[in-house]
């Protein structure tokens, strides 16, 4: 995943303008891959509350 290693080397170029240059590469691919397990499980997570708001809101037949 190209991205990953992209975001990666965006992470560690930041890092290194504050001062912090002890991350290694395989830890910035770590932490770039943890990152983008969060937004996913976030999005799923979003994603249902819509979801059960939007069956909630139906008019069920009485």
């Amino acid at each position: 995943m190209a991205i990953k290693f992209i975001v990666a080397k965006v992470l560690r170029d930041e890092l290194a303008l504050r001062g912090i240059r002890s991350l290694s590469a395989e830890e910035s691919e770590k932490i770039a891959a943890r990152t983008f397990e969060r937004i996913t499980d976030l999005e799923l997570e979003l994603a249902a509350r819509d979801f059960n708001t939007s069956i909630s809101r139906v008019d069920v037949p009485t």
